[in-house]
């Protein structure tokens, strides 16, 4: 599983440790992930996603999981939240028919 975030797909960057005597050593900077339940409207279940903190801000501004799928362009997604893209646009295709 790869440490990038679902939602803004926000994933490990490298920089460096410097020191008082500026020697410079090779870091990771991890992002803050965490398995979030978000439940989805349209779906009427409980989603489980890995998001950063900053990622389940934006989700909850932008009104809630189903909002922030429908509104983000498929190319910023990650492949788990495209998955629940598709079905959040199935299941209202079937309710306006």
């Amino acid at each position: 599983m790869a440490r990038r975030c679902a939602a803004t797909g926000r994933g490990v960057q490298s920089g460096n440790n410097v020191s008082h005597a500026n020697n410079k050593t090779r870091r990771r900077f991890l992002p803050s992930l965490h398995q979030v339940t978000l439940l989805s409207d349209v779906l009427r279940q409980r989603v489980r996603l890995r998001v950063t903190t900053n990622g389940l801000r934006t989700i909850e501004k932008r009104g809630g999981l189903d909002a922030f799928l429908l509104g983000t362009p498929n190319a910023k997604l990650q492949p788990e939240a495209l998955t629940i893209k598709r079905r959040i646009k199935k299941v209202q295709g079937k309710q306006a028919a």
